[in-house]
């Protein structure tokens, strides 16, 4: 087992800013988004509104955002949109517009089976340009988990180009949520200049499908971790910026995701400990629980039985039990959150960050979370 260090939140925030050459993060001080030079993206879920503390426009910090994605649609094979009881929330335009911020309507669900209908990409894309123009939506951001295949990557362009045509620049925005390592089902090559830019979702490296106690969203690469290939290519922030470097993308087209959630695994003990499911032996299944920061993980940090540290090569917390029983616990709190969008933003020079989800690290008072990402895409002086 590897030589664990404790350290308070306090110490670690000083060891980022030092790394980062940065001054204090100032977590808590806020400012209006037009003083934002970096895109601070915030998808928010129509379900967040029910759910407890409820979250909605009413609790949005507008003036911490340049846009919202705005997520629980999605569509059938036929191209006919899905849209959920309790989405259509015309106070979060109205606000947002009032800030200056951009409302992008998020669309999830099944690419694959679209692509196979006759007709039904034509069918989405007219339903998709009545219902933003209904609404006052700024664009769209498609969220397609994962195009891989070469058919794939021709329906993906022709979807992008078909959105284009209807939501012409710059009047409205077009982004795609893509997987950290890149893959040739995006087509790139073509793609990248029909997408005002891309979200590159640098988690989910831990979860109920990993056999050992994993790191959610590294910011860098740890080489103790025993699963490289669950993550990799492109397991930590700095590999997956190196990738869509290398396809050629200007990192101004770029933003990095960063989560304001985490999971915790019951049947481990320690980072990368091995923690197989009793009915799943590949993996920790049902042993791994998906919780927010606000309201689960921010109340644990050294505390109820919980006790903080830090991985030295990736720049993340995590959690253990106190009395070394099992329990294992991978978030992000508000320095690893400064620091990677620091270090996204003005190390690496990408054009912004992306959150999922907005809501997660509300407390009912605070985001402490937000704040920090905030405060991180303030304009640097030296």
């Amino acid at each position: 087992m590897k030589c664990l260090k404790v350290a308070s939140s306090w110490t670690f925030a000083v060891l980022l800013l030092l790394l980062a050459g940065l001054g204090s993060p100032a977590f808590g001080q806020t400012s209006s988004s037009s003083n934002l030079t970096k895109r601070l993206v915030g998808d928010y879920g129509y379900w967040s509104q029910t759910q407890t503390p409820p979250y909605s426009s009413a609790q949005i910090p507008f003036n911490e955002l340049t846009h919202i994605n705005h997520a629980g649609v999605s569509f059938d094979a036929n191209g006919n949109l899905i849209i959920p009881s309790g989405f259509i929330e015309k106070a979060l335009l109205t606000k947002a517009h009032n800030h200056g911020v951009k409302v992008m309507l998020l669309l999830g669900g099944d690419f694959d089976g679209l692509e196979n209908t006759t007709g039904g990409l034509a069918a989405l894309i007219a339903n998709l340009n009545v219902f933003i123009q209904e609404y006052g939506y700024d664009g769209v951001d498609i969220d397609w988990e994962y195009p891989a295949t070469t058919q794939d990557a021709a329906f993906f362009h022709s979807l992008m180009l078909g959105l284009r045509v209807i939501l012409p620049s710059p009047q409205y925005i077009i982004s795609a949520d893509v997987a950290p390592w890149g893959g040739s089902g995006y087509d790139f090559p073509d793609t990248q200049y029909i997408v005002d830019y891309f979200n590159i979702m640098t988690y989910d490296c831990a979860g109920p499908w990993t056999d050992s106690a994993q790191l959610n969203s590294a910011i860098f690469w740890d080489n103790n971790d025993p699963e490289a290939y669950n993550c990799e290519p492109g397991g930590s922030v700095k590999d997956a910026i190196d990738i869509y470097e290398g396809l050629g993308i200007a990192p101004a087209q770029l933003n990095i995701g960063t989560p304001f959630y985490g999971y915790v695994y019951h049947k481990a003990n320690a980072l990368w400990g091995y923690c197989p499911d009793t009915n799943a032996a590949q993996d920790c299944g049902g042993s791994v629980d998906y919780e927010n920061y606000g309201t689960f993980f921010k109340q644990r940090i050294n505390a109820m039985g919980w006790r903080t540290y830090y991985d030295p090569y990736s720049l993340v917390p995590y959690m253990l039990k106190a009395d070394g029983s099992e329990g294992f616990i991978t978030y992000d709190d508000a320095s690893s959150t400064f620091y990677r969008v620091a270090y996204t933003d003005w190390a690496r020079g990408l054009g912004g960050v992306f959150i999922w989800e907005l809501d997660a690290d509300y407390d009912g008072t605070t985001q402490d979370l937000l704040d920090a990402a905030f405060n991180a895409s303030q304009p640097q002086t030296p």
